[in-house]
């Protein structure tokens, strides 16, 4: 079965641990980050929502963008937006020059929930950050 992929060179045993190890540390991130965003009241998505419109600039922070970073069809990210404004925690905001064009903002909520589960990842990263080196300096 080809995928497409040429190999410079022949994989080992080790490749495939390291590999390995990788997926599981992302798993294990991605676990972490699922149990932190169900205690602030969000399903996953919702949390990496909030934090892709938190991210944006002004005039990135839009549905479309939303469906770009969470890599969702364009009618998923709208029905996600969509929740997330009965949940009090964006609102959408008309383009001055544009009024076709809307734009996302955080509500202070959002940002004072957003800062909490950030600040809680950032300590998961930092953990994980001599993991993740390591293993990426195996599969270099």
């Amino acid at each position: 079965m080809e995928i497409g992929v040429t190999q410079e060179k022949e994989l080992t045993d080790a490749d495939y641990r390291a590999l390995a190890a990788f997926r599981h540390a992302i798993r294990r991130f991605q676990s972490f980050s699922e149990g932190q965003a169900a205690q602030a009241g969000l399903t996953p998505q919702q949390h990496q929502a909030l934090l892709a419109i938190r991210a944006a600039t002004p005039e990135q922070a839009t549905v479309g963008y939303v469906a770009e970073r969470l890599i969702l069809k364009p009618h998923s990210a709208t029905g996600l937006v969509d929740r997330l404004v009965a949940l009090g925690l964006v609102v959408r905001e008309a383009a001055a020059a544009d009024r076709r064009r809307v734009y996302l903002r955080l509500t202070p909520g959002a940002y004072a929930m957003l800062a909490a589960l950030t600040a809680i990842h950032r300590e998961e990263v930092q953990k994980l950050r001599p993991v993740l080196l390591d293993i990426l300096g195996q599969l270099a």
